[in-house]
């Protein structure tokens, strides 16, 4: 019996290292892989990165990578008080490599938060020539005319800006999802009435379709915040897909969300006010 035990147990010893084996062999491969599926991102970054945070060397290396997938398409960035001062004048690309045609500025939140920086943001936007959009982040406790009529007396829109977004992230915390579905129209309505375009709805892409797709999707466009690295395209549904938080833009101090629109420059100015 023990002699048995004694070959057993070298057998499961050599079972192990054939599975250590085979598992170190797949990371390789995969290593391999993903080398040479970013090949081109690589190259671009060490052609002149230098030190740079491990995790901000993936993302700009994704980044790079996705950005070069969608060559043809709208690239933009969004912004709030959260960024601080901006130079405007130096934000005319991503990476230093792909320009930005639009940027999503926050306005207000809630029934009675304007931006900080939302009047600066805006005038300065237009002045070197960006495609603008305003947003209003939707706080779900709160009355949702009283939010859109923030929004609007806040934010006065111009032939060539981009429909009002609406921002939902949160679940109510003091009602039910049908009650803030109910506010959600409410706004949607009251701001379409008033600036005579349908807004846009920007939300996460779980949130989007665990709340969001059913309701409200045949009726409105839908802008969606999807972070997976390994995602590198955008739902064919979705009109714009915010893509990564971990952007960089010349002249926004640390990092930006970026923002890719489903289709050309002709496309996006398409979406735009015609009045």
């Amino acid at each position: 019996m023990a002699a048995r035990k004694k070959g057993t147990s070298k057998k499961k010893v050599r079972t192990y290292r054939r599975t250590q084996f085979v598992l170190a062999l797949i990371v390789i491969a995969a290593t391999i892989a993903t080398g040479y599926h970013y090949r081109t991102a690589l190259a671009y970054y060490f052609s002149f990165k230098s030190k740079v945070a491990e995790e901000d060397k993936l993302h700009a290396i994704r980044n790079f990578q996705v950005l070069s997938n969608h060559q043809g398409k709208s690239f933009g960035f969004d912004v709030s008080q959260y960024q601080g001062k901006i130079n405007w004048y130096q934000a005319d690309s991503i990476e230093k490599t792909f320009p930005i045609d639009f940027v999503f500025i926050r306005a207000t939140a809630g029934r009675d938060k304007v931006d900080n920086a939302f009047h600066e943001n805006w005038q300065n936007a237009a002045k070197v020539g960006l495609i603008r959009g305003a947003y209003h982040y939707y706080r779900p406790d709160e009355n949702s005319i009283e939010q859109a009529a923030l929004f609007i007396s806040t934010v006065t829109l111009k032939k060539g800006d981009l429909p009002p977004v609406l921002d939902i992230e949160k679940i109510p915390a003091e009602q039910s999802i049908d009650s803030l579905k109910k506010g959600l129209k409410r706004w949607l309505t009251a701001v379409e009435k008033h600036y005579g375009v349908k807004p846009i709805i920007y939300s996460g892409q779980k949130y989007y379709e665990d709340f969001l797709r059913d309701e409200f999707g045949k009726d409105y466009k839908f802008w969606i915040a999807n972070y997976n690295f390994f995602v590198e395209n955008p739902d064919e549904d979705w009109l714009m897909w915010q893509f990564t938080e971990k952007g960089k833009v010349p002249g926004v101090l640390g990092h930006a969300d970026i923002n890719i629109f489903n289709g050309s420059l002709r496309e996006l100015l398409a979406v735009t006010l015609r009045k």
